[in-house]
């Protein structure tokens, strides 16, 4: 039987709404005690009224009555990074409010909780006929979709937004609810919350407790609201049990968050585009934008806070597509996708389904076509878009356009200007224009010897005024332009006039952002867009396809950032040839990795002393304090901060990360290799009490012994 036609009981991450229908048996046979009701319900409290999207891109949980939230330090540590100055380096040193009112306001910061999920998709294909463009499909399925959100929440302080699974075969919404004062109350410093940083990043044996601890405030009737002094704790419709009895081999675990994007569905030629254009790419321009970062934050405590959260998010996908290209090169995914093609078009004969005859013709001729405009896209992204000042002078638009109406409306242009002072002191305080410099020159120069035959006409000026010196020219637009200086932007807003936008129009980083967007607009952007639509297409067919050809198959839909419970076992595994891994470890590896001479394995002095006198309190587990684990949950981006929850529903840890050798799970699952990594919520209590002395936070939630 082909790979594709079964999925193990680890794979996938299912809708938590249809888990009584297609998971519920699946899920108990390895030994879950739950009952689908008990995961997700509309009209009782659930497990799913503990869990939220934690800041829209990773995810939370709720373990106290009085609002009280765990995440990963990496999901926080924008959050952090904001409060953090030299002075305060919260990053550095960590930090634990000492009561409720020393917990720290995060502007911007949001919990979004579900709290329905529905099948609509009869209602949104109301009105589709079996050969319709697919322009004016779409304007159906858009109109029919606004209706139906517009009626779910009238009357409510709830959101609801439609998305489509299995490209577009069906359709879900998703009615939420968001609190907007959210507050930093604990982190460990990095040496704890990072410790192995990008040289661990994506491996396994891992010793990082990577946790973060928030709370979320809501008005006297316990809704969302803007934060206010007067905001009191939240108080969930559940809250998750912590376990404090820990986990053998085999054990049943559950992963329950917001997972962002799977593709487990592309075919052979996208697997070949994507490991052989996208991701190396992607990989050599990272690292130069990389190293140019490092080179400035080793020397300036100042420019390593500015840069801190940067450096960690680029760091991690280039990290990952490495990986990703490892496995599917050891998996010989391109070669089983295309044994899946053959058997999909033998079965198309066989059966005479005539609809399907040249679709896999059809994927090959729009892959052939996407191909130079992906690398086109990719180059757009990762140099262009990648200079700080470029992305910021984008942000510009809209005021100058405003400026240059026959009528300008005062009003517009007033709030306008105080949204981009607003923005502007949140770029400045993270910004280093010399870093920012020779970024641009090295970045601009990769594009320009990259780049095939749509390139921007910038280029041009580059070689004919300064000789193909892209140093030089860096140089010259940091030394004219208003925008990379910010005192004499905020000089320039605090007394703008209309006939300013001119001067803003004029400067050589603005007028380098139009360039750029300019020909990716015109050149690129349509066609591009073009292919991507016919692609759409292709892939709802393939998809209903292939459910037609395995209608006893219980599919799973590519994630889309909504909410999902995957689940396996607790596992060991053999990653490659000699070597087995253990399914976890303890502070005996912290110490054992200790070396203080190095920016990854610092090792606080405290958490030496507290291993030292074997001071670990109820936390231990045979002499040691448990740190992480794996276990064969199907996770990905998103999924970080998820909670790993026992048969019961009882939190074990949070989800981080994936094992090395199974980073290219987002679009080939392999069973044998893939294990997701998950922090020990026993060290993250032993760090919280015994090392912070933050002990107090505990009596809000309920252990389990």
């Amino acid at each position: 039987m082909l790979t594709y036609s079964s999925v193990k009981a680890d794979e996938g991450m299912w809708l938590p709404n249809l888990l009584k229908e297609l998971n519920e048996s699946a899920m108990q046979k390895i030994g879950c005690k739950l009952s689908a009701e008990q995961i997700y319900s509309v009209n009782h409290s659930s497990l799913k009224d503990a869990i939220v999207q934690f800041g829209g891109g990773c995810t939370g949980e709720l373990v106290s009555n009085d609002g009280l939230l765990l995440t990963n330090h990496h999901c926080g540590y924008p959050s952090i990074q904001m409060h953090s100055t030299v002075e305060n380096n919260y990053l550095e040193n960590g930090f634990w409010a000492k009561n409720r009112e020393a917990e720290i306001p995060t502007p911007g910061l949001t919990c979004t909780f579900v709290i329905r999920i529905e099948d609509v998709t009869k209602l949104v294909l109301k009105n589709i006929a079996a050969k319709m463009p697919e322009k004016d499909r779409q304007e159906i399925v858009n109109k029919n979709c606004k209706a139906i959100e517009d009626s779910a929440i009238k009357g409510t302080t709830y959101e609801a937004k439609i998305k489509s699974y299995f490209y577009g075969n069906e359709y879900y919404m998703v009615v939420t609810q968001t609190y907007k004062d959210v507050r930093l109350v604990g982190a460990p410093p990095e040496a704890i919350g990072k410790f192995g940083g990008e040289k661990d990043n994506w491996m396994w044996p891992r010793h990082t407790g990577d946790f973060s601890v928030f709370r979320i405030y809501a008005n006297e009737k316990n809704e969302p609201a803007e934060y206010s002094a007067n905001n009191k704790p939240y108080h969930p419709k559940h809250f998750l049990t912590i376990s404090l009895k820990g986990y053998k081999q085999g054990d049943f675990t559950m992963t329950y968050g917001f997972p962002g994007r799977t593709f487990e569905y592309m075919t052979s030629h996208a697997i070949r585009l994507i490991t052989e254009n996208s991701n190396p790419t992607a990989i050599a321009l990272r690292e130069k934008c990389l190293n140019t970062w490092m080179n400035d934050m080793k020397d300036s405590p100042k420019i390593k806070i500015q840069y801190a959260s940067k450096y960690a998010r680029v760091a991690n996908y280039y990290k990952k597509f490495q990986g990703e290209d490892k496995g599917m090169r050891d998996l010989h995914t391109i070669e089983m996708k295309e044994k899946q093609e053959e058997e999909f078009q033998k079965w198309v004969v066989a059966n005479h389904k005539s609809e399907y005859d040249s679709l896999l013709f059809q994927f090959k001729n729009a892959y052939q076509g996407l191909t130079p405009l992906q690398q086109e896209l990719d180059l757009y992204g990762e140099c262009g878009m990648r200079i700080e000042v470029v992305n910021f002078a984008r942000k510009f638009s809209k005021l100058i356009g405003l400026c240059h109406a026959d009528s300008i409306n005062n009003t517009l242009v007033k709030n306008e200007l105080a949204s981009l002072t607003k923005d502007s002191k949140s770029f400045y305080k993270d910004y280093n224009a010399p870093t920012d410099r020779n970024l641009m020159g090295i970045l601009l120069k990769e594009y320009a010897e990259r780049t095939k035959s749509l390139k921007p006409t910038i280029f041009e000026k580059i070689s004919k005024d300064f000789n193909n010196d892209f140093t030089a020219y860096a140089t010259d637009l940091f030394s004219k332009s208003t925008l990379v200086n910010g005192e004499k932007l905020t000089a320039l807003l605090n007394n703008f006039k209309p006939e300013d936008a001119k001067t803003i129009e004029a400067d050589p980083a603005y007028a380098l952002m139009v360039n750029l967007q300019s020909n990716f607009n015109k050149n690129i952007l349509p066609s591009y867009d073009n292919i991507q639509n016919q692609l759409d297409l292709l892939y709802r067919q393939w998809v209903k396809g292939l459910r037609e050809m395995q209608p006893k198959r219980k599919f799973w839909p590519d994630a889309n950032s909504t909410l999902r419970v995957a689940y396996g076992t607790v596992e060991p595994y053999k990653p490659y040839d000699g070597a087995m891994f253990d399914y976890k470890t303890t502070l005996s590896g912290v110490i054992e990795k200790m070396d203080n001479t190095t920016t990854y394995y610092k090792v606080p002095a405290k958490l030496v002393e507290l291993y030292q006198k074997k001071d670990f309190g109820q936390y231990a587990e045979n002499g040691d304090v448990p740190v992480a684990f794996i276990a064969t949950n199907h996770t990905t981006g998103g999924n970080s901060g998820s909670p790993l929850l026992d048969k019961k529903g009882r939190l074990l840890g949070l989800n981080f990360d994936t094992s090395w050798e199974g980073t290219m799970s987002n679009y080939h699952f392999a069973n044998d290799r893939v294990r997701n990594i998950s922090v020990d919520i026993r060290y993250i209590l032993f760090i919280m009490d015994k090392y912070a002395g933050a002990g107090y936070l505990l009596s809000e939630m309920n252990l389990y012994k």
